[in-house]
Formats: structure tokens, sequence, C-alpha cells
């Protein structure tokens, strides 16, 4: 179970401590193991996932590999399925564990490292020579874009560093970002299936955007992008980013037509591909549900796709506690409104902040009494920080002038305290955000 730090000081009041059993809840029921546990199985020679059943009479090897925040649980839970069915794997993850079938590399997050690099090479490595007699399952998590960088031919990691920096100071949301990351390397947008191709890939994705688009999970390895060279120029446009000359230069070409595009949906390399989600945004919802209705709150799911400017998005949740307060609608309190999806924020300084800490000190100057608010970042990091996310309430902001001083420069961890600070360190998962409101 995920355990937060300072959790009985934090829990100062009924409504806290429900905010953070609810968090707890979420986190726990969308880490690796119990999500592959519930959803995978090897029965003899059928190997089943979710809905669907893989005959394995004919497979020779089995192969895992893939990345992401969430991947080292992923590969544990793998190895314990399948056992010695398993041949060999590589997964690249922040943390790395020690694996008995497959590989733990380092990688790095938000920004792609050589080792990142290094380490997707090796992927390569064990799937380039896949054939008709392989299964592949690739293991695609929330945070597998910055971990398997792979640079295209032309474009060197500072260049993917650099561009990766400013999209995200820029407050890229995540499609536009990996719009352009698909576009730089050679596993993204496709890239691993291509490679993969013609082995049956089986790709198991525990999804961190909104909508659980394939093409948009660590930048789809194994799905198929629509997105075109155009388009990512067109993003580096919209955001106001001036890329390196290299960056420019090889998107310039593919909107000339003078690269292949990466393969979309008619592409044959797609007929033995299968991609299942495992876990969402609304694996971590539903299971927060549960502890409030078990604790007597009447619960209400606002929407599992919020997103947008955190500050902005965070006074729409002040707004519902206090509609709830004043006319019982959309639910009568005690109530417990859950939301999640990805929150972004437009860096304006250079403090110490993240989406779901900007989130929580806009709502808490504009809180009503007997509201709380916790918000969190599933995979335990809110944005850059250090830190899982806040709770807050009517309470936490005693100076209103200066808490939107701290919004301003970027420094909402800054304003915050130890009574207000979640830290959870990294959770093993990553699923988006998880929003708690509770009103008494």
């Amino acid at each position: 179970m995920v355990s937060i730090e300072n959790e009985d000081t934090l829990a100062s009041t009924r409504g806290r401590e429900t905010a953070l059993a609810c968090v707890r809840a979420g986190i726990d029921a969308a880490r690796p193991g119990h999500v592959v546990t519930e959803s995978v199985r090897l029965d003899g020679d059928r190997l089943h996932v979710a809905d669907a059943t893989y005959d394995l009479t004919g497979v020779d090897r089995i192969v895992a590999v893939g990345g992401g925040k969430a991947a080292d649980g992923v590969a544990d839970a793998l190895e314990t399925v399948l056992g010695d069915r398993l041949s060999a794997g590589a997964v690249v993850t922040p943390e790395p564990s020690e694996g008995k079938r497959i590989e733990r590399l380092q990688g790095d997050h938000p920004v792609p490292s050589q080792a990142g690099v290094d380490g997707t090479e090796r992927i390569h490595d064990l799937v380039a020579d896949a054939d008709e007699r392989t299964l592949v399952i690739a293991i695609i998590t929330g945070g597998g874009s910055a971990l398997l960088p792979a640079p295209a031919d032309g474009i060197s990691l500072d260049d993917l560093q650099t561009t990766t920096d400013a999209l995200l100071d820029a407050g890229a949301e995540i499609g536009a970002l990996n719009a352009v990351r698909k576009h730089l390397s050679t596993l993204k947008g496709g890239g691993l299936a291509d490679l993969a191709s013609p082995a049956t890939v089986v790709s198991l994705a525990f999804s961190d955007v909104v909508g659980n688009d394939l093409s948009v999970i660590a930048s789809g390895p194994t799905a198929p992008d629509e997105s075109t060279y155009a388009e990512a120029l067109e993003v580096l446009e919209r955001y106001g980013v001036d890329p390196p000359a290299a960056v420019r230069e090889r998107l310039e070409a593919g909107a000339a037509g003078d690269l292949p595009e990466t393969p979309g949906p008619d592409d044959p390399v797609f007929d033995r591909v299968t991609n299942h989600v495992l876990a969402d945004g609304f694996t971590a919802i539903e299971a927060a549900r549960e502890v409030a209705a078990d604790r007597g709150y009447d619960t209400c799911v606002l929407s599992s796709s919020v997103r947008g400017e955190a500050r902005e998005a965070a006074l729409t949740h002040v707004a519902v506690a206090e509609e709830v307060g004043a006319t019982g609608n959309p639910i009568s309190g005690p109530a417990v409104v859950l939301s999640g999806g990805e929150a972004t924020v437009t860096v304006r300084g250079d403090g110490e902040g993240g989406p779901n800490a900007e989130f929580a000190l806009a709502a808490a100057i504009e809180l009503p009494e007997d509201a709380t608010l916790a918000c969190v970042d599933t995979d335990g990091r809110d944005g850059s920080s250090d830190f899982a996310g806040a709770v807050v309430d009517s309470d936490t902001v005693e100076d209103a002038k200066a808490a939107r001083a701290a919004l301003d420069s970027s420094d909402a961890y800054g304003y915050l305290d130890g009574h207000s600070i979640i830290s959870t360190g990294a959770t093993g998962t990553n699923v988006n955000d998880l929003r708690v409101l509770v009103v008494e």
C-alpha cells in the first residue's frame, strides 16, 4: 500500500482524512502488481489478457520490452505470471529494480537522457530479430515517451532535450508534445510495432492520457499514428518554440515529403498487433469512490478528463463545492466529488511548483468552509517536483495576496507547508492526476 509521509499531520480533520484515504486507495488500485494479476494469466499454452486469448503452441520465444514509470512493476508481475515461458526482456524505468528474466534499465523523466538512449538500444537489439514465432509483450506506461528516446537520424540527444524542455515550459499538452517527439524518434508512433514485425505483439498499457488514446500513451510505440510532420511543425508554432536547427530541418523535410511518415492505421505492420489498456485514470477514481461510499458519503464523478490550465480548472471545482453546499447539486452533502485527467501549467517563474500544487493552491484561495480538496499525480511526482501534490481546505490560505504571488511565480510548493504537501515517493504507477473534493 502506498505510504503518505506525515499523514497524521495532514489528516487533521474528517474531510482531510477522507480525502487522503481516497487518494491512497486510488493509487493502490492502479499499481501494476494488482492490475496485472487481475488482467493477465497463463493457462497451459493459452495466455489470457483481459478478454483476449493467445495460443502459444506456435510460439518459440516470448520477449517483454517497453518502458515508463510503471514498467518495473509490470515486469515484476509478468515474471510471476509467465515464469520460465518468458525468454528475455528489458524495460527502461526511472527507478529500476533487479529483474529475473526482464532486464531493468535506468532512464530519466521528463527530459530524456543518454541512459534512456542506451536502454532503448537494448530493446532494439532484443526485438530486431523477432520472427513469426515470436511473441513480443510490449509494456507501455506513462512516462515512456521520455524514457525511450531513440533519436532519429540526424537528431542528437541534446536536440531532444532542448525541444522537450521548451515545450514543457510552454505548457504543451501531452498530445501536442508527443506529436513532435514521434517524428524525432525511431520507436515512437508505431516504430516498435514496425521493428517487431512480423512477430505477434501484445501491448499492455497503463494510460496516463485523457481519453486513453493509444497513439499518445508513451507516444504510441505499438499504435498507428495519424499525426504528421506538418502537425509537429504546427505544435512548435502554436507554443512559440524555436527548436534546434536539426529538429526544424527534419520536420520540414518530412512535411515536404522527403521522409516517410510514421506508420498509419492501414499499415500492415499492425496486422498482428493488439493493444490492451489495463489501467487508466478511472481505475483510480473508481477505487477512491468505493472508499468514500464506504465512509457514508454520496459520490459523484465530475470527469476523468479534466485538462487545461490548473489554476482555471481549480475554480470549476470550487464552484462545484459551493453548489453542493448551497443547492445540493449535483449531489447533496456530505459528498465526495472526484475527477481525473491532466492539468497543465504555463511556467511563469522559477519557483517550485507543479500542476497539482497549483491546482490545490488556486482552489484553496476560494474554497468554502467545510470543503477539502486533495490533488495528486498518481506517479508520486507532480511536474518536476519531488512531491505528489497537496491537500487543502478553507483554512490553508491565510494571506490571499501572498498565495496569488506564489502562483504567479510558479512557486505553489513554496507557499504550501507540511500541513498541505502530500509526499509519497515514486508510486510505481502512472494513470494521471486524481482529485478528491470532500464537502461535509
